[in-house]
């Protein structure tokens, strides 16, 4: 099945089987329908809730309501994922499911396989048992990148390829592509797996740290009300990563380090982790639209995935590496529904509650990549995608929903031309083909250059402890 009006892009010649069918995997759907030839027959969503049936029925699909769990995630699956010939497709876009069992089965029996997050089992975020290392997206990524390491190649298996991360990765490329052009140096553009000439070119620009900067100005229609926490994406999802510790690649040219940081012993070594929540952790910033702000630094895999990769060594010691981490001011109706939850010692609302576009009035989700530290000073290059915009290219979703879905769309397209390349990170990735694939649902997508630094109006009326030497050290970025 595919739309007469829009790009086919290739054949999923197997079953897709969509675990999960929250915001995201409603937009997902008429993205697929649009631009994949395929058996509707064999499309399947699996996820345990009821409210959808009818919507699914009147579109053709088949629903299966039950949950994915440790225990019955083979038997549920197989079947489903080998029905009939061809290659299946495992579509992952749910909560509390093994992505790296998921993964590994789906290698194993031959399907295609992607997800947005690598998501552990339900517990996890939540789990008191362990030390606070162990709850780390740091220590989840390790797990896919041992197996990785472990059994290289074979069927491919696309991780952690949403907005960000994923389209992310994609972003600092081009931006780090534009910057060496508006320098005018004179380079060619690094193969995709090469990752010591992207570290060489991101080394050659002087950039010194990415942010992952974000500002959502999503309204809605009515107020929030009170014990509800509001968000444009999955709530649960924002909640889970929010009170995970607060992570970040951490960079070469860094001179402090905050007295309650922590480093590891193993895997990479490319980032951080504080011992506080993510989402009571706030920097600073800047955005095209409102210029300097606040954002929170919650974990996300870009940040040590993006880190490592633009990772420079000798003789085994590590000679280059920019910091990088997410810097998030979401819509103010989830600031406040943060507030509230913090407020209440970190307990979550009772009811939990995703924005659909019919209950937004106006607004954007403007995400994008700072590059900082060269002799530009600083650059924004990312995505200004408006609800507004939004209603006229896609249903069943909101701006923040839409620049999450089409990048799943652009890594199943990839995942489809290139079906054994093995587990890959969106970082490992064409970004080329994979902006073509994606840049007709973003919206305006821009480059700004800005000269605001962490120092700027600082000090203020009050003392602050600064580094004036140089503005872009992580001390003066947080907030402390």
């Amino acid at each position: 099945m595919a739309n007469a009006e829009y790009p086919v892009y290739g054949e999923i010649t197997g079953p897709i089987v969509m675990i999960g069918f929250g915001s995201i995997g409603h937009g997902t759907l008429p993205l697929i329908e649009r631009h994949f030839k395929y058996d509707k027959s064999r499309m399947v969503i699996v996820d345990p809730r009821s409210e959808d049936e009818l919507a699914l029925k009147e579109k053709g699909v088949r629903h299966v309501q039950a949950a994915v769990t440790r225990e019955n995630y083979k038997e549920l699956l197989e079947p489903l994922l080998k029905e009939g010939e061809g290659q299946g497709f495992c579509v992952n876009l749910s909560v509390d499911t093994s992505s790296l069992d998921l993964m590994k089965f789906c290698r194993e029996i031959g399907v295609l396989y992607i997800d947005t997050v690598v998501e552990p089992w339900l517990g996890f975020y939540f789990d008191d048992t362990v030390d606070n290392a162990a709850r780390t997206n740091y220590a989840l990524r390790e797990t896919v990148r041992q197996e990785k390491r472990a059994n290289p190649g074979g069927t491919t298996a696309v991780s952690c390829c949403g907005a960000n991360p994923g389209m992310v990765s994609w972003f600092v490329k081009q931006g780090l592509v534009n910057l060496a052009n508006d320098m005018g140096m004179t380079f060619d553009i690094p193969q995709q797996g090469d990752r010591s000439g992207w570290a060489r070119l991101m080394q050659q620009v002087g950039v010194k740290g990415i942010h992952i900067a974000e500002r959502d100005t999503q309204r809605a229609t009515k107020p929030k009300p009170l014990n509800v926490f509001w968000n444009t994406w999955s709530a649960e999802g924002f909640i889970s990563e929010g009170l995970q510790p607060s992570e970040l690649g951490w960079g070469t040219h860094e001179k402090w380090k905050p007295e309650n940081a922590h480093t590891y012993a193993y895997g990479s070594q490319a980032s951080i982790y504080l011992d506080q929540p993510g989402a009571n952790t706030r920097v600073r910033t800047w955005c095209p639209t409102p210029g300097p702000q606040y954002g929170f630094l919650v974990t996300h895999n870009e940040s040590i995935s993006i880190a490592d990769f633009f990772t420079l060594s000798e003789d085994g010691q590590v000679t280059y590496r920019p910091t990088c981490h997410y810097a998030y001011h979401p819509a103010n109706d989830a600031v406040l529904s943060l507030h509230e939850m913090f407020g209440n010692g970190g307990k979550q609302q009772p009811v939990l509650h995703v924005l659909e576009e019919n209950e937004l009035v106006d607004g954007i989700d403007e995400l994008g990549v700072l590059l900082y530290g060269h002799d530009k000073n600083a650059y924004w290059f990312g995505s200004r995608l408006s609800v507004e915009e939004t209603r006229t290219l896609a249903p069943w979703q909101n701006a923040t929903g839409l620049q999450v879905t089409s990048a799943v769309l652009a890594g199943m397209v990839w995942a489809l031309e290139n079906p054994q390349a093995g587990i890959v990170e969106a970082d490992e990735m064409d970004f080329r083909r994979c902006l073509e694939v994606q840049l007709p649902y973003l919206g305006p997508v821009e480059g700004h250059y800005t000269d605001w630094t962490p120092l700027t109006g600082r000090p203020g009326l009050f003392p602050e402890d600064l580094d004036t030497e140089d503005a872009w050290q992580f001390r003066n970025v947080l907030v402390h």
